[in-house]
């Protein structure tokens, strides 16, 4: 009230007794109420009455037992003053007047409170009257009902909580894990609201034991993630996960399971195969250690095994990579609602660790999971020996390991050095035993050919040949070059991309493996299923040959298919004529090159499969380049006859070649040698009896001897041709070797032409019927002659019947100009040759003598220009130098006899011999002699 302490509204009666002042006693003559009355009944100004109030003593409510007379008493002066106490006395008065007011307006609001507590408790009385117990009692009964309802909520859902186990082997028959882990933590939500149930306790342990059931179907549901990768399951699972708390344990137990079902896959194929190969019911195989199984896989059985192996191990990897691209999807677009996480900052940053330790899992793994991979294919690889596997087998070999390691190198960027080293093994070890096989077939076709001409097309290119394929088109790994599919779209997308929705990339190895039919042989109006006869059966139907030899030949390590062969009688009877206008501008090759060709495909399509065995392989190639040049030069070439002529028809590098061919790749039987040593060799190739070269009527062999060089020349450009292809695949240390063998052996091939040639216009022509016919002229005459010898007449004859026979061989095979050309300088150097030789051989020779014999040469170069378009005449100067000498004086014949040693000592002895006496003395004719014999002794 105003600030005024409590109890303050009975104390001041307290005041005014203490301080003598009764209500109905006068004072001063005045009673007391009037003179209350009197100040009550002046106008009241609350303020000032109010700071009446504040003026009053705060002793004087300190308690009820305070003695107020005795207060003020004790507050008086010694010396009392009258005044001071009449006017101290009204304060008090005023005091006590303000304080009665308050008082009396208490009294009339207490009184009025009295008034509606009597009014309250009448009508209360009323209520307790008008209200029955019967209504209280449906009050009562109400809340009783509401009670029981209650009740009956909380029994129907404990009823429903030991209900649940129907509804969870539902869904986990339906696979929805994340629906029974919700179920399962709802029921154990509520359970904790119900725990004050006896009931309840047991059913929380039943759905303990059912969430540990639904973790070992969660593991089960996980593992089966890792073959057949299911968007919507893995889902599932990975959020039931997430339910459970135990995202990061999930992964754990996902590379668990790629590891156990890579195991697993390998061996159920191996062993599905071994099984079946057994051929019995013997279960021995399922105890065997994996590679020890693989051990017992045949040989027809390796190649579809592997096969499906690859497949199934594509699955896997292929279902991680799903795995990891469903993970980043959820990390890049996190508003996935199944890892959206309304928790707080604390429960977020939680998710992103867990989500960085998922993904650095998974990228860990995909090394992990590959190296198994690789370790699985390498014990299969290594389990069986391939080096007797046809070609095409082998092929496709690695086709399927070339295309495993293009989708190690897609699933991790790995360059499957475990694969590359095993499959370089098996490699290795084949392609010595397939070249060693290749080199021998080789040497018995070479022995057996009859050098006949394989009519091609005039546009024949190796590009057309299957086995070239490869080079001209952008191909995938894994398909051997002969079915690579014309539309290269899908070559630039990955392997996963391209695969993603369906399919394998190793599906196209079980393909039936159709070959397409070539069309590079000429059609010549017969048959086209006897021109496209294999490369080796060109066989003439002769009693000599053997008799394996005449029958269908088929190659047990290449497979090919057997093909009638076609004899050389029964070629040249056929429509002739039109196989001459079709091959006016065909090369010239055998079969016997055709199939060397082939050869260097199919080990080029080796090399650019498996790049680490491109060395071995080019080594191989020169090898069969090198045999083959061998074997023309020994059945066509090797000859005493022009060693010793002076023409110089084998160059240096051709002898180096020649000799290192012989001793690195020939067996020629030493006794020195080690059988390893013999083994890497060849025998050296025998020319067939069938091959006539000693005929005058075919020209010694001349269209053999074309074919054969000819076709060497064309096999040495089909090389340059693929120089660039091998450059490039070639390691760089071992590139001197390719540079080496371009340089020294292929470049030589066209060398060739000179040997070869040369015995043909050595015995084309009658030499030595000219020799005699010059030895019967008389050269020491008087007079200048006008008419040349008749031996110049033979001469021209001899080359003009030459010329026409030439005719006739080239109706049988083209003659190209290089090929003419050589022969007609052989046939010439010859004839220059045999002039020099026949006017070294004059005793007496006189200046006229020497005049004729310019006439006989100029007469002859005159008309031998009209036969050949050779141009310049071959050692013209040879013969025009050597006439021209017999003029020389002593000290230019002896600087003549230095500077000339292309002459023989014979001939240089001769013209010495024979200028005795017109212009040289004995003396200098002894000089000249002993300067002939200081050149001679060197050789000696």
């Amino acid at each position: 009230m105003n600030g005024v302490p409590q109890g303050w509204v009975l104390r001041p009666l307290n005041l005014c007794t203490r301080l003598g002042y009764k209500p109905d006693l006068p004072h001063n003559g005045v009673p007391q109420e009037e003179e209350l009355r009197e100040l009550r009944e002046q106008p009241t100004d609350p303020q000032a009455q109010q700071e009446i109030i504040d003026s009053i003593e705060e002793v004087y409510f300190s308690s009820d037992s305070f003695d107020m007379v005795q207060y003020e008493l004790e507050k008086l002066p010694p010396d009392l003053n009258l005044l001071e106490l009449e006017e101290y006395r009204d304060k008090l008065k005023r005091q006590q007047a303000a304080e009665l007011e308050r008082v009396t307006s208490l009294q009339t609001n207490l009184q009025l409170a009295a008034v509606i507590c009597t009014n309250a408790r009448r009508q209360l009385h009323s209520a307790k009257e008008g209200f029955t117990e019967a209504s209280l009692g449906l009050l009562a009964n109400q809340r009783r009902r509401q009670l029981l309802t209650g009740l009956l909520k909380s029994l129907r859902t404990i009823k429903t909580l030991q209900r649940t186990d129907v509804r969870l082997s539902e869904m986990l028959e339906e696979e929805d894990y994340p629906g029974a882990i919700q179920l399962c933590l709802e029921c154990q939500k509520a359970a904790s609201t119900f725990k004050h149930y006896n009931c309840i306790s047991e059913l929380n342990s039943k759905l303990q034991d059912t969430l540990e059931q639904i973790e070992e179907q969660l593991d089960v549901a996980l593992s089966k993630t890792c073959k057949h990768f299911d968007v919507s399951h893995y889902t599932k699972v990975q959020l039931a996960y997430k339910l459970l708390g135990k995202t990061q344990t999930a992964m754990d137990q996902l590379h668990m399971h790629f590891t156990q079902a890579i195991h697993n896959t390998v061996f159920q194929v191996v062993l599905g195969y071994v099984e079946l190969c057994a051929g019995n019911a013997d279960t021995k195989f399922q105890k065997m250690p994996y590679k020890d199984l693989c051990t017992h896989i045949t040989t027809d059985s390796y190649i579809p095994c592997l096969t499906d192996l690859c497949k199934a191990l594509w699955e896997v990897m292929l279902s991680y990579h799903l795995t990891m691209q469903w993970h980043d999807e959820i990390n890049e677009y996190t508003v996935n609602p199944v890892f959206v996480d309304d928790s707080s900052t604390e429960g977020s940053d939680e998710s992103t660790v867990g989500r960085s330790y998922v993904k650095k899992k998974l990228e860990h793994g995909l090394t992990r999971i590959w190296q198994d991979v690789q370790l699985k294919v390498k014990a299969y690889l290594l389990g069986t020996d391939v080096s007797n596997f046809k070609y095409d087998d082998f092929i496709v070999v690695l086709d399927v390991i070339s295309r495993l390691m293009q989708v190690g190198e897609e699933f991790c960027g790995s360059k499957s050095e475990v694969l590359q080293e095993s499959i370089k093994r098996q490699s290795v070890n084949y392609f010595k035993n397939y070249h060693r096989t290749r080199l021998e077939e080789l040497r018995m076709f070479l022995e057996n050919e009859t050098w006949e001409l394989c009519p091609v097309k005039s546009n024949f290119s190796i590009a057309q040949l299957h086995e070239f394929r490869f080079m001209g088109q952008c191909r995938s790994p894994s398909v051997s070059p002969s079915r690579q599919p014309e539309s290269t779209e899908l070559v630039e997308l990955c392997l996963f991309e391209q695969y993603l929705q369906g399919g394998n990339p190793f599906e196209m190895q079980i393909d039936n493996k159709e070959e397409e039919t070539e069309d590079v042989l000429a059609s010549n109006g017969y048959e086209s299923d006897e021109l496209e006869k294999s490369v080796y059966q060109d066989y003439d139907s002769d009693s000599d040959v053997p008799e394996e030899l005449k029958q269908d030949y088929v190659d047990e390590q290449t497979g090919d298919a057997p093909v009638k062969s076609v004899s050389r009688e029964t070629l040249r009877s056929r429509k002739r004529s039109d196989y001459n206008l079709n091959r006016a501008n065909a090369p010239i090759l055998t079969n016997t090159t055709l199939n060397v060709i082939r050869l260097v495909g199919k080990y080029m399509q080796m090399m650019n499969i498996l790049k680490p065995i491109a060395f071995d392989v080019i080594h191989c190639v020169s090898q069969l380049f090198d045999y083959y040049l061998y074997a023309v030069y020994t059945f066509f070439g090797r000859n005493d006859m022009y060693e010793s002529s002076g023409l110089g028809l084998i160059s240096s590098r051709l002898r180096t070649t020649l000799s290192r061919i012989q001793e690195s790749l020939i067996d020629m039987v030493s006794p020195h040698a080690s059988p390893e040593e013999r083994k890497e060799k060849v025998p050296s190739p025998h020319l067939s009896q069938l091959v006539i070269l000693t005929s005058s009527d075919t020209l010694y062999g001349l269209a053999e001897r074309v074919v054969a060089t000819e076709s060497l020349v064309f096999l040495a450009e089909q090389f340059e041709f693929l120089q660039p292809h091998l450059d490039t695949t070639m390691p760089s240390a071992k590139k001197p070797f390719l540079q080496q063998f371009y340089s020294q052996t292929v470049s030589t091939a066209s060398e060739l032409r000179k040997p070869i040639y040369w015995i043909v216009a050595a015995k084309a022509i009658d030499y030595e019927q000219m020799l005699l016919l010059m030895a019967g002229v008389k050269w020491d005459i008087k007079e200048i002659m006008s008419q040349h010898n008749v031996y110049v007449d033979v001469l021209l004859k001899e080359f003009e019947k030459f010329n026409q026979r030439l005719g006739d061989v080239s109706r049988i095979v083209r003659i190209p100009l290089p090929v003419s050309n050589v022969l007609w300088e052989h046939c010439i150097r010859l004839a220059n040759r045999t002039l020099v030789e026949g006017y070294a051989n004059v005793k007496k020779c006189s200046n006229e003598g020497r005049a004729l014999m310019q006439l006989d040469f100029q007469q002859f170069l005159m008309k031998l220009e009209k036969l050949t378009d050779l141009r310049p005449i071959p050692d013209k100067e040879f013969v025009e130098t050597y006439i021209k000498a017999y003029y020389l004086t002593e000290n230019d014949m002896e600087q003549f006899i230095k500077n000339h040693r292309e002459y023989s000592m014979k001939q240089l002895t001769n013209l010495v011999n024979v200028c005795l006496g017109s212009h040289i003395n004995k003396k200098a004719r002894q000089k000249l002699l002993a300067a002939i014999d200081d050149i001679d002794r060197p050789k000696r």
